[in-house]
């Protein structure tokens, strides 16, 4: 199909004279292209993006539930649709580096986070982790953060093998609308109990 395309809108691909590129349509995510560049990754600490969300307001920083010494913020590049990011308010780079009292409410944040993606969502079950260090793929490696991706059965399909695409079926601002709604009632169901 790539043949039929004007040429501003051609994809180059080397050494692939008849190969696979030029029978798969390209589907395009540009909103991933500035992840890929590095914009908007912080180059120092007066940048971090994980340190200026929470002196956004809630819909504009994507964040889903605040506590103590955590936030729970949706990933502005997702995995699939609803993937959290669960982020000390202190900007340390290690896991190690946490005080007992950030350890027990990202374990209860991660909790929280799963069971209200369950209820908005149906999600089968998680993918829950933290990339310490960026040889490990730490994105922004200087402020730890654990991802908490939902996941269902057959979302590994076509789409993100082949086509190298994911599809996320709502915006951001709903799904954050969605899943702070679910989290505020949980927490307050919890504390009726």
């Amino acid at each position: 199909m790539n043949a039929e395309l004007p040429e501003a809108y051609r994809v180059a691909v080397s050494s692939d004279d008849g190969g696979p590129a030029t029978v798969f349509e390209h589907l395009w995510t540009p909103y991933r292209m500035a992840y890929i560049r590095g914009e908007g990754k912080p180059t120092g600490a007066h940048d971090c993006p994980f340190c200026v969300i929470p002196t956004m307001s809630d819909e504009d920083g994507l964040i889903v539930a605040r506590g103590t010494t955590v936030f729970a913020v949706l990933n502005l590049y997702p995995y699939n649709a609803g993937h959290l990011m669960l982020v000390p308010y202190r900007h340390v780079p290690d896991y190690t580096d946490l005080t007992a009292e950030e350890v027990a409410e990202l374990g209860k944040f991660t909790q929280a986070a799963m069971r209200t993606v369950r209820a908005v969502s149906g999600a089968h079950g998680f993918n829950i982790g933290m990339n310490q260090g960026s040889v490990a793929g730490a994105g922004i490696a200087d402020h730890l953060h654990q991802h908490a991706v939902p996941r269902w059965g057959g979302d590994t399909n076509f789409m993100p093998v082949v086509g190298l695409t994911r599809v996320l079926p709502q915006v951001l601002r709903e799904t954050r609308s969605l899943l702070a709604q679910a989290w505020a009632y949980a927490a307050a169901s919890l504390r009726e109990a």
